[in-house]
């Protein structure tokens, strides 16, 4: 007797077929987002998130980005949210897919990029923990995010999606911003619905006001302080928050460091401007002697602190919107808030021309900490010193004390290649820095010349962000020029992203410094061990002007002396370009290692 053959199951790759006149789960989540105000997604799609995509097709008024590799999507939507301090949406697929965004979502959430990611799940019938089969399928994909996004929204049926998409928006939104993950199973989204097509939503973002009795006792400390200073963080540039720390240290007469996520938040070339030499010993030191140390948008962490030798011998206050950052490194009057709110209340405290303490700055006279605040790396105070230059004047010679350090240091090709990048941007150009030489000395050394336009990748620091960033910088800002600068290791995550510059016609220009291998990685072994492992750190690299023509990309082989020329010239023209230099850079000596 021949056995009666099992009927194949229909694939899960083959939708069920809906009218073309029906709407879907799909129309609802892109319904729900245009009603809140977002006119562009980027994303790139998969079989269970097909219900997404046919919405956008039928969608007037938004426009879709498709990068090539998912992690690259989420760089884009990161440094669109970090432009326009609003909402990217970020629309992906299941399993692979949605996993390929969490490196992405981490440096969303170390720099404050209010990224909202959508990812499709099974079916409803493949949920709940089981194995049944299904392609992509996790056994708990949201858990993935959790440790990693703001916050985790899940729907199960068609009429829960305006209200989660409202929620996930208010809590990427909501200070300090944050990356959001919300995931839609793929029948919920491909299913006919009988819902009412969303016209109006209002998403409201908590605000984040500091206390009165906590911003009345930070003005009186500030007020009493004979030799204040600022460090301002990215909290500061993501809640717009310039003009107000402009305004403050003006009228403090207070020196001003910015973080390397800060950069742009206080002009680089104001008296009272520190600039951003964190990793260097003198500006530690100066930090430390403040009598009093506003930190306004920065938990502190490990490059803001010089690797964590950073030890404040006065008081410190801190304004930082994230909680778990508040005074997790160092003990402070701690202000929980949002960094405009924060600095608008302490503005009200003093009078336009304060009657102020005397100020200057004299390293030998830190001012005793609180009991409350005092910790075990708190010194006693040392008798004060009759010598107090001016705040102004200890700034020049700060920074004259830094430049001496580097003169004596042969860097005189790092400092020119920087210096002819600089000389090359338009003054409102927008840069996107990946985890390479240039760009570790860009943090400390680059001028941006305006807040908001230096975006990198040195809250998470992984390899791949400028070149996906700086697409997505550009669609934000499309009457700018915009450059990604990479080296070559960086350079090979986002190759395929040639393709989507060629594709938007965007007017990216990518700078590639080829060095042959991971430089900062070879640096660091050397130094480490004495050696570097070149199985590792050395690679066999492309010929990437030709590959970048192969997309019809114009490439141009430069060399120090042309740098800034050709990206002068590549700047200008229309579309994408890329410039490659081939030149293997060094770091300048580090000041938080024993001697």
């Amino acid at each position: 007797m021949s056995a009666t053959p099992t009927p194949a199951p229909t694939p899960a790759a083959v939708p069920p077929r809906t009218s073309r006149t029906s709407r879907t789960g799909g129309d609802l989540v892109i319904e729900s987002l245009t009603a809140l105000g977002a006119d562009t997604v980027f994303g790139l799609p998969g079989q269970h998130a097909l219900g997404l995509f046919d919405a956008l097709r039928r969608a007037p008024g938004v426009r879709y980005v498709g990068l090539r590799v998912e992690n690259n999507a989420g760089f884009a939507a990161d440094a669109y949210a970090r432009s326009t301090r609003g909402v990217a949406p970020l629309l992906v697929s299941t399993g692979p897919g949605a996993l390929l965004t969490l490196p992405a979502l981490q440096e969303a959430a170390a720099g404050s990029a209010a990224v909202l990611a959508v990812g499709s799940q099974v079916p409803v019938a493949g949920l709940g923990g089981g194995r049944h089969g299904y392609l992509h399928e996790l056994a708990d994909q949201s858990a993935a995010f959790r440790p990693v996004v703001k916050s985790v929204h899940t729907v199960r049926t068609a009429s829960q999606i305006p209200s989660a998409v409202v929620a996930a928006w208010e809590s990427a939104l909501s200070a300090p911003h944050g990356p959001v993950w919300l995931e839609i199973p793929q029948d919920v989204l491909l299913a006919p619905v009988d819902v009412p097509v969303v016209a109006e939503l209002t998403a409201t973002p908590r605000a984040l006001a500091p206390r009165p009795e906590v911003i009345a006792e930070a003005a009186r400390r500030l007020g009493a302080a004979r030799r204040p200073v600022v460090l301002a963080g990215g909290g500061v540039v993501r809640a717009g928050a310039e003009g107000e720390l402009l305004a403050l240290a003006e009228r403090l007469r207070a020196p001003v460091a910015t973080t390397f996520g800060g950069k742009g938040a206080f002009p680089w070339e104001h008296p009272l401007s520190l600039q951003s030499w964190l990793e260097d010993r003198y500006t530690t030191d100066f930090l430390e002697e403040a009598d009093v140390l506003l930190v306004v948008g920065s938990g502190l962490g490990e490059l803001s602190s010089n690797y964590h030798t950073f030890r404040p011998r006065g008081r410190v206050l801190q304004i930082e919107a994230d909680l778990g950052k508040l005074e997790s490194n160092h003990a402070a009057l701690g202000i929980h808030a949002d960094a405009r709110a924060a600095l608008t209340a302490l503005l009200t405290e003093f009078p336009e021309f304060p009657a102020l303490p005397e100020r200057g700055h004299d390293p030998e006279q830190p001012q005793e900490p609180s009991p409350a605040e005092s910790s075990p790396v708190s010194p006693t105070p040392i008798s004060p010193s009759p010598v107090s230059p001016s705040p102004e004047a200890a700034v020049a010679a700060l920074l004259d004390r830094v430049r001496g350090r580097l003169d004596g240091q042969r860097l005189d090709l790092e400092r020119a290649a920087l210096a002819a990048v600089r000389a090359a941007l338009p003054d409102d150009a927008v840069s996107c820095w990946d985890m390479t030489i240039l760009a570790y000395w860009a943090w400390s050394a680059f001028d941006p010349r305006r807040s908001n336009a230096f975006h990198s990748a040195q809250g998470a620091g992984g390899l791949g962000y400028g070149f996906p960033a700086a697409l997505g910088a550009a669609l934000a800002t499309p009457d700018r020029p915009v450059l990604a600068v990479s080296g070559d290791g960086g350079a090979m995550y986002s190759l395929a992203e040639l393709a989507t510059a060629r594709q938007y016609d965007l007017p990216v220009t990518w700078l590639i410094v080829d060095d042959g291998g991971y430089g900062i990685l070879r640096e660091y072994m050397t130094d480490a061990f004495g050696a570097t492992a070149a199985e590792a750190t050395e690679l066999t690299r492309p010929d990437f002007v030709a590959l970048a023509e192969s997309f019809g990309v114009p490439a141009v082989r430069t060399d120090p002396e042309r740098l800034g020329a050709d990206l002068a010239a590549a700047l200008a023209a229309p579309g994408p370009s890329v410039v490659v230099l081939p030149a293997r850079l060094r770091m300048f000596a580090p000041t938080h290692l024993p001697d």
